[in-house]
């Protein structure tokens, strides 16, 4: 079936982003996410590399940080494998297939090293100790090189076969039932302030409108909380 131009819906373009494949989904949350993964991980470098070794307080807020990045991103991954990816394999040539069994595959060896930055700044939290900074250095670097390897991967083929078999109400549907799970209020104002901190404006309007409960409450409830936690942790990047 040959596509309108009313039907190719304009996409979000990011700093860092791959690829925006044209077609008739809004990957708007998609692209926001995959933002708010590359800040973050730039920030760690940083934070890694410039806090004091001795400045516990500041490694315990990064070790606190680390743990919602690491939660946030095993959500968004885990409704990956459970539900779009096998929604778009079911419909996909052989090529297709493959790009979706690396994207497990990416997620299965980003998990270790997620996992080690973990133990890494449970370390550091604990105690001064510049042999484990040195080694904790090596491990953000690598996590932050190994998942931007694989966003852009993503952005580039997985979301072209998003555009090319999946309906907008399909494509609603998977994220209603693996995207958007239930979580506790303070789980939701945690992940909504994550989002949203330090995007680019043009790109929050996209996002949310003003008049977005969900916008109305970051602004009056969360935004400042978020900012003030955000550079306890990250006071000495760059």
């Amino acid at each position: 079936m040959t596509r309108t131009n009313a039907q190719i819906k304009e996409q979000l373009r990011l700093p860092g982003q791959a690829a925006a494949p044209g077609g008739p989904l809004d990957l708007t949350g998609m692209y926001g996410m995959h933002w708010a993964f590359r800040r973050d991980l730039d920030r760690f470098v940083a934070a890694v590399t410039a806090t004091p070794v001795g400045d516990r307080a500041a490694w315990q807020a990064l070790q606190r940080r680390w743990d919602l990045f690491r939660r946030v991103l095993h959500d968004h991954h885990s409704g990956e494998d459970a539900g779009l990816w096998p929604a778009l394999a079911a419909r996909a040539d052989e090529a297709g297939r493959a790009t979706l069994a690396a994207m497990e595959e990416e997620h299965h060896g980003i998990d270790p090293l997620l996992d080690a930055v973990a133990e890494g700044l449970a370390r550091m939290a604990a105690a001064a100790d510049a042999d484990a900074r040195a080694a904790l250095e090596v491990r953000v670097v690598a996590a932050r090189e190994r998942l931007g390897a694989h966003l852009a991967h993503e952005e580039r083929d997985a979301l072209q076969l998003m555009q090319a078999l999946l309906s907008p109400a399909e494509w609603h549907h998977i994220e209603r039932k693996y995207f958007q799970q239930a979580k506790s209020p303070r789980q939701l104002a945690e992940v909504v302030g994550w989002a949203l901190h330090d995007l680019p404006p043009g790109a929050l309007d996209r996002m949310l409108s003003p008049a977005n409960p969900f916008r109305v409450v970051w602004q009056l409830f969360l935004r400042r909380p978020f900012a003030r936690r955000e550079r306890l942790a990250f006071r000495y990047a760059a």
